[in-house]
């Protein structure tokens, strides 16, 4: 499963970085592209057609939309251009790795909820008609750390309850690794996006201040390319940490439920196989 985990992990991500950079492609020969004009030969003068006045409204609504979408979809490459390739392409990375870990997180995560009490009395039914190589079978075809824990302790049932107890401990701080891994990265990308953000601000007040030096005057004109590249850089690096921030809390909740419904079906498991073993 770690396996597939990861494969679908770095697929996510070559395909986000894939499409950024064929937007960004087809762009750049959009702005490239001029306009060609044609001469425009002199025709005969028709009659113009009548246009109903609710289809003309309905034209005027559609193009209107179309240039908000426009205008929206220009700003944004705008606003991230002016804020400066280096900081800003960096920003982007941390925005495209983090959102890969959390949806990889959140797809294992969901691989490993299952139900626990049909699992148990699935178990339960198993020991009292086959017995521990019944109920070990069914464990090891259900998928979920509940029942990799329950296979571990009826492994070792032969060795005595203490052993099968011990198996059961370790083996769940084991799942709670496997569980809470990547989680790390994600935290870490948090705390980069912002600095970077601000790391772009100190640089682009720098920009502002030797402007002035250089032309030895005060002007808002001079000053105001500096200080708008260190506005964009620290809003483009809060507003990374703050979509991340959302994944990491429901990546963590989820965890934490996950853990709550391993301990609750451990102890209900222990007690229908010490109830067993009499």
């Amino acid at each position: 499963m770690e396996s597939t985990m990861k494969k679908l992990f770095v697929f996510l991500t070559i395909a986000v970085m894939l499409t950024f950079g064929l937007n960004a492609k087809v762009q750049a020969q959009e702005e490239g592209q001029e306009p060609e004009t044609e001469v425009a030969e002199p025709m005969d003068a028709e009659p113009e057609e009548e246009i109903d006045p609710a289809e003309a409204a309905l034209m005027d609504a559609e193009v209107d939309e179309e240039e908000e979408e426009q205008t929206f979809h220009y700003i944004l490459k705008e606003q991230f251009i002016e804020g400066g390739a280096g900081f800003m392409s960096v920003i982007l990375l941390c925005l495209i790795i983090g959102l890969g870990l959390s949806i990889e997180r959140i797809i294992y995560l969901n691989l490993a909820t299952t139900n626990t009490k049909k699992l148990l009395n699935k178990v339960e039914d198993a020991l009292a008609s086959g017995g521990v190589d019944a109920a070990k079978e069914i464990c090891k075809n259900t998928r979920g750390p509940v029942a990799s824990i329950y296979y571990q302790a009826l492994d070792r049932y032969n060795e005595g309850m203490e052993v099968v107890e011990k198996s059961v401990v370790s083996y769940g701080s084991v799942l709670m690794g496997r569980l809470e891994m990547n989680l790390t990265w994600i935290s870490l990308f948090i705390a980069i996006a912002p600095m970077l953000g601000f790391m772009g601000t100190v640089i682009g007040m720098i920009g502002a201040f030797d402007a002035i030096a250089q032309a030895a005057d005060i002007s808002p004109t001079i000053v105001a390319d500096g200080i708008k590249v260190a506005l964009l850089t620290t809003v483009f690096g809060l507003i990374v940490a703050v979509i991340l921030q959302v994944f990491y809390n429901y990546v963590v909740a989820k965890i934490d439920s996950i853990v709550n419904t391993m301990e609750d079906a451990t102890i209900s498991f222990m007690d229908i196989l010490i109830k067993y073993n009499k």
